[in-house]
């Protein structure tokens, strides 16, 4: 029988990573939740992880924080940022951190693997025209702002030049997970 792939789930909504971890353990991964940053840096350095499935959004920090401590730890550890919060912001950051794949939510089990497969870019992707509206990019200005000033609601604000509650009205109608 082979040995068991080991992999990391960093996830706050303990009903969704509790979900994953059953998902992944019937495909005969030996799973382990962290739900923090802080809990990420206590087992990188007693568990070597062959694979890692990452929020973005965490109560507690980043999920690029764990990335990049994932990645410093291990380079070969294959990183999948999930996220109800994408942006091309944070795909930008989180692929220059470590990770080899970043998805939006609802994925699946069976998509996380898919992004764990494959390794490399695919350079046959047609590239097509996207009108954006201004609203997504308001939207991905804000995220942008967001990372940059680590989740903080009132520096973000300040740095967009609008009222905290503006900002924060705004979040509520697109929340961050």
């Amino acid at each position: 029988m082979p040995a068991k792939r080991t992999l990391l789930i960093v996830e706050d909504d303990v009903a969704f990573a509790n979900a994953l971890r059953r998902s992944f353990e019937r495909r005969d991964y030996e799973t382990h939740i962290c739900q923090s940053v802080d809990g990420v840096l206590s087992l990188i350095g007693s568990v070597a992880f062959r694979y890692a499935v990452v929020d973005l959004k965490l109560a507690r920090g980043s999920g690029l924080e764990c990335v990049k401590a994932l990645h410093e730890h291990d380079p070969e550890t294959s990183i999948v940022v999930l996220t109800g919060f994408a942006s091309i912001a944070t795909a930008v950051e989180a692929i220059k951190l470590g990770a080899s794949h970043y998805l939006a939510k609802p994925a699946n089990t069976d998509d996380i693997e898919a992004a764990f497969a494959k390794a490399e870019g695919d350079a046959s992707v047609p590239l097509t025209r996207r009108s954006t509206s201004i609203k997504n990019l308001e939207w991905e200005r804000i995220h942008e702002t967001l990372v940059e000033t680590d989740f903080n609601i009132s520096e973000t604000a300040r740095r967009l030049g609008m009222h905290r509650r503006t900002l924060a009205r705004k979040l509520d109608k697109r929340p961050l997970k």
